[in-house]
């Protein structure tokens, strides 16, 4: 399976969301996305990845996942090449890491941000509809 994630704030720290696309085959399985409130960039791409990883252990079985991301720093951290020193993005990987279990194979690649534009659409859409709600727009 093939998963799109993505996070964004607007600010940072600033009202934040995250999306993924879930793909089997070429084929849309799922779209996820919502907002997370007041948090940094980096909070809201791990969420993405924690909120895909749950869907899919929900609703597949033990299959092999690979995971498109646009942050070199996320998929970096995720493959241990680069530390840790956040106390909030640790405790975001101990999660991560307690969901891998559940499957067989994760493979954490970069992508350009043109390639990963269907999940920084949801990131958008659910900015968008939460920020017009706030602003009665």
């Amino acid at each position: 399976m093939l998963i799109n994630c993505d996070g964004g704030s607007r600010g940072n720290p600033g009202p934040a969301a995250f999306g993924f696309v879930v793909k089997s085959n070429g084929k849309l399985v799922k779209e996820g996305f919502g907002y997370i409130g007041i948090a940094t960039n980096n909070t809201a791409e791990y969420t993405a990845v924690i909120e895909a990883l749950s869907w899919l252990k929900e609703n597949t079985k033990d299959e092999e996942l690979t995971f498109n991301l646009d942050s070199l720093l996320v998929v970096s951290q995720l493959n241990g090449l680069y530390k840790v020193k956040n106390a909030t993005i640790r405790e975001l990987i101990v999660k991560i890491r307690q969901l891998e279990t559940s499957f067989s194979k994760i493979v954490y690649k970069h992508v350009p941000r043109e390639q990963n534009k269907e999940a920084d659409r949801l990131v958008n859409l659910a900015l968008d509809t939460t920020l017009a709600k706030w602003y009665g727009n």
